[in-house]
């Protein structure tokens, strides 16, 4: 049985400037990758080089059928210290943008993906409410740079995570465990999305503009709702009723996340988990799609991030398909739907678990950069340029 999609349907596939570009050294990641009491496993380096190599990587996701491209601007490379900006940098990313366009692909732009400049964490990073305003500052200028060649910007990648896991549990920058921290730092981060929002609309250019969210399918287990609600307020909630006004919400998902009386608990039972160590679990993208349409009040939703992190090719189609499956539901019961974006296009690096896990539809031979797409590339590109999945 074939599985059709709407017409216009956007297929891509993701990056970030940090996880594929190389040599980021300005920013708080490679600070925390370089700190000795992190717990980064290795540092990012010269990932995928992708910051020279972007053109061969388009034009092969061109060729495999995808017609979108998410990535992000490296905000340290386009103001590494503060009032000196870069023409360089972002005349780089006008080249991207055009380098989509010239190969049929529509440029996804986020602005922000994980990555701080030391400058501004210097200046107290997202503890301190006025990073809001220079937030703010940063967005217009790259819109006055790319705003023209776009039509998709992303104002955050998963502002919950940099919040949760940067101000609560100490995993990622600046490593601190607060969670009335966490709750303020959540308030600056949606501050900074709106005037980030009001900076794009203010043009160049006609842009639909969201934030991207991570979200789990969180499954209250033994009497755990009152928990899983408690969790679920100030990872999820708050964000997604601040995108009530946006033109979408980027909806970023992998697995469930099971919550008992006392807290999360660990995966059920024989359940096969992924290099992440979470449950395979893709049937998550379907609860959080629909969870998402019900407190944003209906904004349209575009997949922005979805995948798994295997060796294991096979499998990674089986999750895809049965993702997809979920996606069709959805749109079958009315719910706005634009586009799906696997995570990732290719094998990087992957923040504090360096380059253990392949989320890659292509992979990367890292002393080379030879890229090998793999065979789960080319059926996703079928879908892509059929907008059919043979179920």
């Amino acid at each position: 049985m074939a599985i059709s999609f709407p017409d216009g349907f956007l297929w891509g596939t993701a990056t970030a400037a940090h996880q594929v570009e190389g040599g980021n050294w300005n920013n708080d990641w490679w600070m925390w990758e370089h700190d000795p009491t992190s717990p980064c496993v290795e540092p990012s380096g010269d990932t995928v080089d992708h910051w020279h190599r972007y053109p061969e990587d388009i034009k092969l996701l061109a060729d495999l059928g995808f017609n979108t491209y998410r990535f992000s601007v490296e905000g340290s490379r386009v103001e590494p210290k503060r009032n000196e900006w870069s023409p360089a940098a972002l005349d780089h990313y006008r080249r991207v943008c055009a380098e989509c366009l010239d190969n049929g692909i529509q440029p996804i732009v986020t602005y922000h993906h994980f990555t701080t400049p030391r400058w501004v964490t210097n200046h107290g990073g997202w503890e301190e409410p006025s990073t809001a305003d220079l937030f703010a500052r940063y967005a217009e200028r790259v819109t006055g740079a790319l705003g023209d060649l776009t039509q998709w910007a992303c104002t955050f990648n998963e502002p919950n995570i940099v919040a949760t896991m940067g101000y609560l549990a100490g995993v990622f920058p600046p490593g601190r465990r607060d969670s009335a921290l966490r709750r303020a730092v959540n308030d600056i981060l949606i501050d900074a999305h709106h005037k980030a929002v009001h900076a794009i609309r203010s043009g160049p250019g006609t842009q639909n503009i969201g934030l991207t969210l991570a979200m789990s399918d969180w499954q209250a287990v033994d009497g755990g709702e009152s928990r899983r609600d408690r969790i679920r307020l100030n990872m999820e909630d708050v964000y997604l009723e601040a995108a009530q006004g946006d033109d979408f919400i980027g909806v970023q998902t992998y697995s469930r996340t099971r919550v008992g009386p006392d807290g999360t608990m660990g995966p059920e039972g024989d359940t096969p988990t992924t290099q992440m160590g979470y449950e395979v679990w893709p049937e998550a993208l379907e609860a959080t799609i629909r969870y998402a349409t019900e407190k944003t009040g209906g904004v349209p939703v575009l997949v922005t991030e979805n995948g798994i992190g295997t060796s294991d090719d096979e499998q990674r189609v089986d999750y895809v398909r049965r993702a997809l499956r979920g996606v069709r539901s959805c749109l079958d019961d009315g719910i706005d739907i634009r586009g799906y974006t696997y995570w990732s296009a290719l094998d990087n690096f992957e923040w504090a678990l360096g380059y253990r896990p392949t989320f890659g539809l292509i992979a990367v031979d890292r002393e080379t950069f030879v890229r090998t797409p793999k065979p789960s590339a080319a059926w996703l590109g079928q879908i892509a340029t059929s907008n059919f999945m043979e179920d």
